[in-house]
C-alpha cells in the first residue's frame, strides 16, 4: 500500500508518521505521533475469529470483539485496526467517535500477509482536557466525507478477522452497514443443476405434504413453496471466536399456506441478502431448500413433531422471490396476517405471559440503556428503551420495555407524538403486595415495530384491522395540545415499582445476588460498560442530605428554610425561559466546616451541530400521521441544571483522601427527562440515544442541555451515604414520586410522609398533601444513625460518569 498524492500537505501528521512504516526507513517496526492531535471519525465493531491468537500473540483479552477506526488529521484519513488493549476505552465510551487522540503508536502488516499491509493502532492517549466537542470544533469547516484517503479507498469489510460485515456498536441484534441489502438480489443465486431448477418451477407443494413425507422418512421434496410470511424474528448473531463463518447470522420466518404453518430459517449470507427485504404479510416463493426437524421439536417444546424449512446460500443454493399482490392466486387459500390487538383496559384482565399486539400514541420514550443477559454460555449486553403509549381506554398508559427488534432504522427514530404499533409482545405482571400489581409489555423473538415519521419502507400491514381503525377514529377527537404538553423524552426511568417492604423485596429477587459491600460495588461499577444498568442492594447510613429545586422563571428564589413554598408540582417551563434553582441543604453529622468554592460558568462553545434531519416542519397533526397507516409512507435555551449545581453547593462531610467514593455530586444531564420539542424532534431523538459511531451523526456535547427539563422534574435530593461494610462513600440522587406526576407515579399506598416512609415507598403519599422539600430537610435528623438497606440503580453514562439513583431504602430494625 503506497500513500497517494491526495494528501497534499507536507505537514500532514498521518503522512509523516506512516511514511516511516511504508518506506521502512526506520529500524523500528512501529511509528508514533507526538503531541499533534488526531481525530476519530468512525468506530466499527466486529467479532473475533480463530486467527485472533496469530494476529495478536502478545495480547491476553477476554473480549470477543475487535474494532476498526477511521482517523484523520484534517488533511487525510485512514482506516486502521485497533489493538484489543484499547477495547476497554471504547466499551466505557472514553474513546469514541469525535475523540481527540495523541501519541498514537502505529504498526503495519506485511504486504503479503492476510492483512494486506493494513495499519494497526497499538496504543494511544485520549485527550480528555480539550472537551467532548473538540473534534467538532476542529473539523467544523471541513467536509469530512471529502477528506482524501491515504493509500486509497480501504476494503469494505473488517481488517483483522474473516467476517463479511460489521456489528452494531452497542448490541448484537441489529444489522449494520451497506452489506445488508434493502432491495432483492438482481439475479438468483442458483449454481446447481439447471434441470433441477426447471423441475422446481413446474410444480408447487404444500407444507402439509412436506411434513407428511419428512415424518415418513423421505428426504426428497421436488417443487416450490408458495407461502405467506406471518411473523419475522429478530436477527440472531451466533459468531464465536472458534468459528470461521464469515456471516454467522440466522433469522426465522413463521410462514403458512392453506394447509399448515412452519418455520423458515435464513442462514448466514442469505440474512445479508434478504433479511431487510422480507416482511410480514408478503407472499414468497421458495425453492431449493432443506427440511429438518424443528428446534422446538428437538428440544421437546412441541408435543407433536414439527418441521422447519432451512434456506442457505449453498448445498443447495436456496432461491427466494417475492410474489406481487396481483399475482397471488385466491386458489392458494393463504392465511391472513394474524393479529391479537388489545387496548390498555383489556390488559388489566389478561394473564401473565399473554402474547398480544398494541397500538397507541407515544407520550414518553426513555433514553437507550443496556442490560446484561445470559445468552447460552456467554454474557451479552442487550439494548432497550422504555415507552409509554396512550390509547385513551384508561388513564394509565401502556408500558413497554422495548428491546431491539432488528429494526434500527425505526427504533432509533421513535419520538413522542408518533403513532406506534408493536406486535407479538409478552405481558409481564409484577406485584408489590398481595393486592397491588403493575404490568408492562416486553419483546418476544417475533416482535415487530411500525411507527409513523420514520420513513421506513414497509407499509404497516395492519391498516384494515378493526382495532386499528377504531383507534384512528379516536385520534380525530384528541386534544393534541394537551397531549403534546404531557410528552416527555429521555432521562432516568424505572419500572415497575419495587415493593415497599424489605421482606417482600427479598422474596421477589428471584435468586438475584444478595447484599454487596461498598468495595465490591465499586469493583462491579468499574466493570460496567457504557449505558449498562445494574441494580445493587447495600447497607448504608445517610450522612448528609440536600435538595435542589428547579422553579419557574417568574418565581423568586428562596433560601430561607421556613419560607420555602409548598410546591410539589411546577408548571411546565417553556423553551427559552431561564430556570432558577436553589439548594436547600443540611448536614446530618459532620466534624468540620464546609468550604464553599466559587462557581465558575463554563464557556459556551460556538459550535453549530451537524444537520441530522431537516427539521423545518413547524406544525403537525396526529391524524395526518395516522394516514401513514392507511395509505403507506411516501417514497432552545440551556437549562444549566448541572452547571448551577456545582460541587460547592453540596453539604457533604469531609472525607479522607483514601476514602473511596462513587457516584456524581450533581445530577447528570442524561438523568433529567426533557420537554418534547416537535420542531427539533429528530435531533432530540438522537440526543437521548447511544453514542454515534460516525462523525456525521455526532451532536455537540451541550445539545441535550438545550432542551428544557420536563414538568415532571421539579428538583432532586442528593444523599451522601456511607456503606456500613467498609465506609465507601456513595453520592446518590433521589427523585421522589409525587402525586399528580405522570412520569414518576406515586404508589397507591398511604403513609405518613416521614423520611422513613418516603424512602421505603420511593415517594410521597398520594392521599395527603406532601411536605415541602424544605420541611423534609429540616426533619432529616430522623435519619441519624438509621441503618438502611438501599436499592440503588447504577448506570454508566460514559467516561467516568456513574449515575447512582436511590430506588428504595428500607429501615433495618
Amino acid at each position: 500500500m503506497a500513500a497517494q498524492s491526495g494528501c497534499s500537505s507536507e505537514c500532514c501528521t498521518l503522512k509523516k508518521a506512516l511514511n516511516k512504516l511504508i518506506s521502512k526507513t526506520s529500524s523500528s517496526p512501529r511509528a508514533r505521533t507526538h503531541s499533534e492531535p488526531l481525530y476519530v471519525i468512525s468506530l466499527e465493531r466486529y467479532g473475533r475469529d480463530p486467527d485472533f491468537e496469530i494476529r495478536f500473540p502478545d495480547v491476553i483479552s477476554m473480549s470477543e470483539c475487535l474494532f476498526d477506526a477511521t482517523i484523520t488529521d484534517g488533511d487525510c484519513k485512514i482506516r486502521v485496526s485497533v489493538d484489543p488493549v484499547v477495547n476497554r476505552l471504547i466499551s466505557k465510551n472514553k474513546l469514541h467517535c469525535g475523540s481527540v487522540i495523541r501519541n498514537v503508536e502505529f504498526s503495519r502488516g506485511e504486504d503479503n500477509d492476510e492483512d494486506g499491509g493494513s495499519f494497526h493502532v497499538c496504543n494511544l492517549e485520549v485527550d480528555r482536557l480539550c472537551g467532548g466537542d473538540a473534534a467538532l470544533r476542529a473539523l467544523s469547516s471541513v467536509n469530512v466525507r471529502s477528506i482524501p484517503w491515504m493509500g486509497g479507498d480501504p476494503n469494505a469489510g473488517p481488517l483483522r478477522a474473516r467476517r463479511r460485515s460489521y456489528l452494531p456498536l452497542w448490541n448484537n441484534q441489529d444489522f449494520y452497514g451497506e452489506m445488508w441489502r434493502d432491495t432483492p438480489p438482481s439475479e438468483p443465486g442458483a449454481e446447481d443443476d439447471s434441470e433441477d431448477e426447471r423441475e422446481d418451477t413446474r410444480s408447487t407443494i404444500s407444507l402439509s405434504v412436506i411434513r407428511r413425507r419428512f415424518l415418513s422418512g423421505s428426504r426428497s421434496f421436488p417443487g416450490v413453496l408458495c407461502v405467506r410470511i406471518l411473523h419475522k424474528s429478530r436477527l440472531m448473531y451466533y459468531g464465536k471466536t472458534d468459528q470461521k463463518c464469515e456471516s454467522p447470522y440466522k433469522a426465522e420466518l413463521l410462514v403458512g399456506d392453506g394447509s399448515s404453518s412452519a418455520c423458515v430459517v435464513l442462514w448466514n449470507t442469505l440474512c445479508l441478502d434478504w433479511y431487510r427485504i422480507l416482511q410480514p404479510g408478503q407472499v414468497v416463493k421458495l425453492s431449493r431448500y432443506r427440511v429438518k426437524e424443528s428446534y422446538s421439536s428437538r428440544s421437546g417444546q412441541d408435543s407433536e413433531p414439527q418441521i422447519e424449512i432451512s434456506l442457505n446460500s449453498r448445498n443447495p443454493t436456496a432461491q427466494i422471490s417475492i410474489i406481487p399482490k396481483n399475482q397471488v392466486s385466491p386458489d392458494w387459500l393463504l392465511p391472513d396476517l394474524p393479529h391479537t390487538f388489545v387496548c390498555r383496559q383489556e390488559l388489566l384482565s389478561c394473564p401473565h405471559g399473554h402474547i398480544c399486539d398494541v397500538i397507541g400514541v407515544v407520550i414518553f420514550i426513555g433514553r437507550s440503556e443496556r442490560v446484561r443477559s445470559q445468552d447460552g454460555q456467554r454474557s451479552e449486553l442487550e439494548e432497550y428503551r422504555w415507552l409509554q403509549l396512550e390509547d385513551r381506554t384508561t388513564d394509565r398508559p401502556i408500558m413497554i420495555k422495548l428491546f431491539s427488534t432488528s429494526q434500527p432504522d425505526i427504533q432509533s427514530r421513535i419520538y413522542p407524538m408518533a403513532l406506534l404499533v408493536c406486535t407479538r409482545l409478552k405481558l409481564i405482571r409484577s406485584a408489590i403486595d398481595r393486592t397491588t400489581t403493575f404490568e408492562y409489555l416486553t419483546n418476544t423473538s417475533l416482535t415487530q415495530v411500525y411507527c409513523t415519521g420514520t420513513c421506513s419502507r414497509p407499509v404497516m400491514p395492519y391498516k384494515g384491522v378493526r382495532p386499528v381503525r377504531q383507534f384512528l377514529q379516536w385520534l380525530k377527537q384528541v386534544d393534541e395540545r394537551s397531549m403534546l404538553e404531557r410528552a416527555v423524552i429521555g432521562g432516568y426511568f424505572s419500572y415497575p415499582p419495587l415493593p415497599v417492604s424489605l421482606c417482600t423485596f427479598m422474596e421477589n429477587r428471584q435468586g438475584g445476588a444478595g447484599l454487596i459491600s461498598g468495595g465490591e460495588m465499586k469493583l462491579e461499577c468499574e466493570r460496567m460498560n457504557y449505558r449498562e444498568r445494574r441494580r445493587f442492594a447495600i447497607q448504608c447510613v445517610i450522612t448528609a442530605a440536600c435538595y435542589h429545586h428547579r422553579e419557574d422563571g417568574v418565581r423568586t428564589q428562596y433560601t430561607d428554610l421556613p419560607s420555602a413554598p409548598l410546591s410539589p408540582r411546577v408548571p411546565r417551563q417553556r423553551q427559552g425561559s431561564e430556570p432558577h434553582r436553589t439548594t436547600v441543604k443540611r448536614k446530618l453529622f459532620s466534624s468540620g466546616p464546609t468550604t464553599n468554592r466559587k462557581r465558575l460558568a463554563p464557556p459556551l462553545l460556538p459550535v453549530q451541530p451537524p444537520a441530522i434531519e431537516d427539521d423545518t416542519e413547524r406544525d403537525f397533526s396526529l391524524f395526518d400521521g395516522a394516514m401513514e397507516f392507511l395509505v403507506g409512507e411516501c417514497d432552545n435555551d440551556s437549562s444549566d441544571d448541572d452547571n448551577d449545581d456545582d460541587d460547592g453547593d453540596f453539604s457533604t462531610p469531609p472525607t479522607s483522601p483514601l476514602t473511596s467514593r462513587l457516584g456524581l455530586t450533581r445530577v447528570a444531564i442524561e438523568t433529567l427527562p426533557r420537554v418534547f420539542c416537535y420542531e427539533r424532534r429528530h435531533i432530540q431523538a438522537a440526543a437521548v440515544g447511544m453514542q454515534a459511531n460516525s462523525f456525521h451523526k455526532l451532536l455537540t456535547q451541550r445539545e441535550l442541555e438545550s432542551f428544557s427539563p420536563a414538568s415532571c422534574y421539579t428538583g432532586y435530593f442528593t444523599l451522601t451515604m456511607r456503606a456500613l461494610s467498609d465506609g465507601v462513600t456513595l453520592d446518590v440522587i433521589f427523585l421522589p414520586a409525587v402525586p399528580g406526576n405522570l412520569h414518576w407515579t406515586s404508589l397507591p399506598l398511604s403513609h405518613d410522609n416521614s423520611w422513613e416512609s418516603v424512602l421505603a415507598h420511593g415517594g410521597f403519599s398520594p392521599h395527603v398533601l406532601p411536605p415541602s422539600p424544605a420541611d423534609l430537610i429540616t426533619k432529616a435528623d430522623q435519619l441519624t444513625n438509621q441503618r438502611l438497606l438501599c436499592v440503588l440503580e447504577a448506570c454508566a453514562l460514559g467516561g467516568e460518569k456513574l449515575e447512582l439513583v436511590l430506588n428504595r431504602a428500607f429501615p433495618l430494625r
